[in-house]
């Protein structure tokens, strides 16, 4: 018997809003479409960049900078929309995933797992976790 994957309300919106309060400190100084910071952790460099801004949500492209290393698809790339009145982030895509839908059937065309997005906001939780718990250090004024 196969059990349908359920999402879990609650969790998610618990990693949504330590993932808003993880990012929050590491956004740029102004919130103007194009401003990008750049951070270093060990020898790998992460670039932040506000692609939307409006008056209650922001959107962040957030990469690993690779500099010829890996190929594109292998670079770790997420479009992270914050909302500020609910102090929540969303993880919108990821890789070459542009929509996450909350839940998929298994199995399915793209071979997405069934709680897809779950575990994409949760890589993000533990990208911003092991970010911050090692020493973010600016490369580049913000």
């Amino acid at each position: 018997m196969n059990k349908r994957y359920t999402v879990d309300f609650a969790g998610i919106m618990r990693l949504y809003e330590t993932n808003y309060a993880k990012l929050l400190p590491l956004l740029p100084k102004t919130d103007t479409v194009g401003d990008e910071c750049v951070y270093k952790v060990f020898e790998h460099e992460y670039q932040l960049r506000i692609t939307e801004s409006t008056r209650y949500t922001t959107v962040i492209e957030l990469w690993q900078r690779a500099d010829g290393e890996l190929p594109d698809y292998l670079i770790p790339r997420l479009t992270v929309r914050l909302y500020h009145d609910a102090r929540v982030a969303e993880v919108c895509s990821a890789q070459q995933i542009s929509r996450l839908k909350p839940r998929y059937d298994y199995p399915n065309l793209r071979m997405h797992q069934k709680d897809e997005k779950h575990q994409v906001n949760r890589f993000l939780g533990d990208w911003l976790a092991y970010c911050l718990k090692n020493g973010i250090s600016k490369q580049s004024v913000c």
